[in-house]
């Protein structure tokens, strides 16, 4: 991967749906799929799709279980997944800050 480390995103996570996920996630114990369904207006199919992705990536855990005899599936961020979106979100004000300082004029010579 070529470019400057200071300007990079974690590309996983940077996905709009993923990132929403990653954020519902972060500020819940658990939820589960019907809860982050409403709250990313995702479809069941982009919703499954994606948690599919973090969960092979090891950023969520999913278990599925059943309530009153109807299935449940709840799903938590990892160690690992809380990690990586603290320090996605660590990066985005990075860049942020980047791009509200002025810029520096190349040096002459």
């Amino acid at each position: 991967m070529e470019g400057n480390d200071e300007l990079l995103v974690d590309r996983l996570i940077h996905e709009p749906a993923r990132l929403a996920i990653m954020t519902v996630l972060s500020s819940v114990k658990a939820a589960d799929f019907v809860f982050l369904q409403r709250t990313t207006g995702l479809t069941k199919g982009n919703l499954s799709s994606h948690l599919t992705k973090l969960e092979e990536a090891g950023l969520v855990t999913i278990d599925k279980t059943f309530v009153r005899k109807k299935p449940n599936t709840s799903v938590a961020l990892t160690p690992e997944g809380r990690k990586r979106i603290t320090n996605h979100w660590a990066q985005l004000e990075r860049l942020k800050s980047l791009a509200e300082s002025p810029a520096q004029p190349p040096p002459k010579g």
